[in-house]
């Protein structure tokens, strides 16, 4: 654990240490000491704050990468605009994935069950070599093959909306799709990424600089439009209602589903209503089950469902239960998702769709 605030490297060892499965090896005030010991204690997993004095998060995981490219490491970050930028930065370089920091929860029992929620979840994970298959069962899918599609059917005439969902390792994969799709996409988009607030503003501004389409955090109420993407805003789940001719985004915060708000769920749900038969869905890496019962709630509405591979997956949850059930259409390396997303947004349209 490399973290300069004393106070996190006791909380997160205590918390870390009582659980019988883990032991924390070694503990670092800065990224320049956690180099140095890293040789000594050989760690299976390494956690690694960004803001840190002499040498930084962000410098830090370049040298782990460098050093130790298939070490996993898990980014703690604040919730805060720079803390947003800097963890995606750190998604970029090769982080497996990120936690946001537990400030201002209200008391030390909180601190403790925030970290116990979500660090040893991803720990487990991004340990199961060691663990064994039962420390993430709950997360990754086990026993589908690629060809473990659903039936061939014939399609609905078009698609209308694109909606895609995706968590651990899904800002890297949707950097990936949007910006391979063309400024004229035909139709609105719809994305459930699971973070926080901040952050998916952030990963909406950054797709946006680089894609051909716009690409922005949604608004409440907005009338969604071809060739937009709208990503729903961390801490609120999306949907579309019907507002002829076009469809309207609504943000709320029930009770969050999966454990997740925004969740996938929730807005394939509303999709399979609104837009039914005439829907393309597309779930990307992430770990835990959300989006298995949206997928098929959208395939028995005569929707289209793609499927991340596990090859190309950081986490083949979301993706891997999707295509167990056999709800998939196609399973695909994340490289050929956005010409499927291409040609199936091509089929009905009179006029051609440039690639």
């Amino acid at each position: 654990m490399i973290d300069d605030a004393v106070v996190i490297r006791r909380l997160v060892s205590d918390v870390l240490n009582a659980d019988p499965a883990i032991e924390v090896v070694g503990t670092a005030a800065n990224g320049r000491i956690g180099l140095a010991k890293l040789p000594q204690v050989n760690p299976d997993l390494v956690t690694l704050d960004i803001e840190m004095p002499e040498m930084d998060g962000l410098e830090t995981l370049a040298a782990i990468r460098k050093a130790y490219p298939l070490l996993p490491v898990i980014m703690f970050s604040t919730l805060t605009e720079r803390g947003a930028a800097a963890t995606l930065d750190a998604l970029s370089l090769g982080a497996n994935d990120y936690v946001t920091k537990p400030a201002n929860v209200g008391s030390v029992a909180a601190a403790i069950e925030r970290v116990r929620d979500e660090l040893l979840p991803k720990i487990k994970l991004f340990c199961r070599h060691i663990l064994g298959p039962a420390a993430s069962s709950n997360f990754v899918a086990a026993g589908a093959k690629a060809g473990s599609t659903a039936a061939p059917r014939k399609a609905a005439a078009k698609i209308e909306l694109l909606a895609i969902g995706a968590s651990t390792g899904g800002p890297n994969a949707l950097a990936a799709v949007l910006p391979e799709l063309p400024g004229d996409f035909p139709v609105p988009i719809v994305i459930v990424q699971h973070m926080p607030p901040v952050f998916t503003r952030s990963m909406a501004e950054r797709l946006d600089a680089r894609a051909a389409i716009a690409v922005s955090e949604a608004a409440a109420g907005e009338v969604i439009q071809p060739g937009h993407a709208y990503v729903a805003p961390g801490d609120f789940h999306m949907a579309l209602v019907r507002n002829e001719p076009r469809a309207r985004l609504r943000l709320h915060q029930a009770p969050p589903e999966n454990s997740c708000r925004p969740a996938v769920d929730v807005l394939f749900r509303s999709v399979a209503e609104v837009f039914g038969g005439a829907s393309l869905a597309v779930v990307l890496t992430g770990m835990g089950k959300d989006g298995l019962n949206g997928c098929g709630t959208i395939r028995e509405a005569g929707g289209q469902v793609l499927a991340q591979d596990e090859a190309t997956s950081v986490v083949w949850g979301m993706p891997g239960f999707v295509a167990k059930a056999g709800l998939a259409d196609q399973i695909l390396p994340l490289e050929r998702i956005a010409t499927e997303i291409v040609r199936r947004t091509k089929l009905g349209r009179s006029l051609p769709l440039l690639a």
